[in-house]
């Protein structure tokens, strides 16, 4: 599972509206499959519009897509946005992934555990890491969890909050559960310039996954953007599913 990351994850920040909501969005892809086709059609996207190359890789991040920034100049064309929009919405459609998102509302959780509270990021990767568990349980599989590094105190406390779920397990999942479910005790972590196409998907689709959640629970305050609308509409069909309801939507 790639996570990535959208938000502030400290409570200072809460009552600031533009940080009120941590969220988290795991990628559930088989290895074999980030191979085979992930990558592979990723890699020939980014060639054919904004001339990756091997030596010199273009490393997608939906901030500067969205607007055209560097490497991405040439979506300031009208025809090339429209066509490169095209192509992208197509294999986010048909690449093969599963999709957990958790949103938490900082100033809900921080005034209603006034004198305990959870680290906001440890609370959503219990969530997180807990329905990874339930799908690979399903599967009766096995995996391992990827996120971006953020540098060297954050990284510290990605793999810290992760090892100690794996420790200490949660309130509904045993520590033994995480530990026969996941093949490594440590998060790995990789800097956006390894070019991780697992890790890219998850960007691509974290924001538009927290908008909805923060649309459907009246909380994102402006309409949501026509290309996030389509995003969402493909997400509906990624996202995990028990029983035909969606199970990989949480908000907390």
């Amino acid at each position: 599972m790639y996570v990535d990351e959208v938000g502030n994850p400290d409570l200072e920040s809460s009552d600031n509206p533009n940080h009120r909501f941590l969220s988290l969005t795991g990628v559930i892809i088989e290895l074999d499959y980030v191979k085979a086709k992930l990558r592979p059609q990723m890699e020939a996207l980014k060639e054919k519009f904004f001339g990756s190359h091997p030596d010199d890789p273009v490393i997608f991040h939906r901030k500067e897509l969205v607007n055209a920034k560097h490497p991405f100049e040439n979506l300031k064309n009208h025809n090339t946005r429209t066509a490169f929009d095209s192509d992208l919405l197509s294999l986010l459609d048909h690449w093969e992934y599963t999709v957990i998102s958790v949103c938490l509302d900082k100033k809900s959780h921080r005034d209603t555990y006034s004198t305990w509270r959870y680290d906001p990021y440890h609370y959503c990767l219990a969530i997180l890491l807990e329905r990874f568990n339930f799908w690979l349980n399903r599967k009766k599989s096995k995996g391992d969890v990827m996120a971006e590094s953020r540098g060297g105190k954050e990284d510290r406390r990605l793999k810290d909050s992760f090892e100690r779920l794996w420790q200490q397990g949660t309130e509904y999942i045993e520590p033994m559960q995480f530990q026969s479910s996941f093949t490594s005790r440590q998060l790995k972590v990789k800097p956006k310039t390894a070019n991780v196409s697992g890790l890219q998907l998850a960007d691509l689709v974290a924001h538009p996954s927290r908008a909805e959640i923060l649309d459907e629970y009246g909380f994102l305050g402006r309409p949501l953007a026509t290309f996030a609308q389509r995003i969402i509409a493909i997400l509906r069909s990624k996202y995990d599913q028990r029983d035909g309801k969606i199970f990989g939507k949480k908000f907390v």
